[in-house]
């Protein structure tokens, strides 16, 4: 019995010590990321980087229209399939069909959506290369994510609770309001983040379907040029000696943009999760 403890011990500490070892690497890889992006950019991030004459705040602008207008059509569709099919839909041939397409949606190559946007949203219903055309196009690209990440946090909420939700005299409708989403809140808050990580990363689908103009967008309908189309051009062209250090100067601006996105997304979700626990 005592070798059979002194094993289990031993098993113990090499499994603590393997998943410790990994946690310091990611955050090592991590911080060097940031760090080294931090001392590239640094003597090019300033104001007259960004809004002087060539200055990169038209791309910051039209960054931020890009996600928010695809997180905006896509996460409340995402969220709505993703209760249907945990807690409305049986498992029939349909269903799985259904399911059996939204993996495939999660794996068809971005250029393949940049393609259909092109096609569809630019040439079919006539928005040309414009935010919402981009957005439109994301938006696709980024269901998959939403519905496979909420589906699976609906999925730990226990069933005892809808249960005595339901048992109480609630509807189903009060009980998915009230006692779900609630608890699943921080699933599809990670859902999410991970749909602006996916979008802002996008580099083909953006250059087919929103362009490359660098003026200051002033309506959706517009085109524009995204952060990330920017670092692409100044990587790709690099004629002056500056050229790569206005690129690692936009590589941490854009850093920037995600984490306020992030964090603004965190604290309206922990808005709605206070609101809903009054309630």
């Amino acid at each position: 019995m005592l070798i059979k403890k002194t094993k289990s011990r031993r098993k113990d500490t090499a499994l603590f010590i393997l998943m410790a070892s990994s946690l310091i690497l990611v955050l090592f890889i991590l911080g060097f990321i940031l760090v080294y992006i931090a001392v590239q950019s640094a003597g090019y991030l300033n104001f007259s980087f960004l809004r002087g004459a060539e200055g990169i705040f038209p791309m910051i602008v039209s960054t931020v229209y890009v996600v928010l207008l695809s997180l905006g059509i896509a996460l409340p569709i995402g969220v709505m399939t993703a209760l249907y099919l945990n807690e409305y839909a049986s498992e029939t041939r349909l269903i799985r069909f259904v399911r059996l397409a939204i993996e495939t949606l999660a794996g068809i190559p971005s250029i393949l959506y940049g393609l259909f946007g092109l096609l569809m949203f630019c040439r079919f219903f006539g928005l040309g290369q414009s935010i919402a055309a981009g957005a439109a196009t994301l938006s696709i690209m980024i269901l998959p994510i939403i519905i496979r990440t909420t589906e699976e946090s609906l999925k730990t909420i226990p069933d005892e609770l809808r249960q005595g939700s339901l048992s109480l005299g609630a509807t189903r409708f009060q009980t998915i309001v009230h006692v779900v989403l609630p608890g699943a809140l921080p699933g599809i808050l990670t859902a999410a983040i991970l749909a602006i990580g996916r979008v802002v990363g996008e580099s083909v689908p953006v250059l087919l379907t929103v362009g490359i103009t660098r003026n200051l967008p002033s309506s959706i309908f517009e085109s524009g040029r995204t952060l990330t189309i920017h670092l692409y051009y100044l990587t790709k062209e690099a004629i002056a000696p500056d050229d790569f250090g206005k690129a690692f100067a936009t590589a941490g601006v854009l850093v920037i943009v995600v984490m306020i996105v992030n964090t603004a997304a965190k604290i309206f979700a922990g808005a709605f999760k206070k609101r809903w626990g009054r309630q």
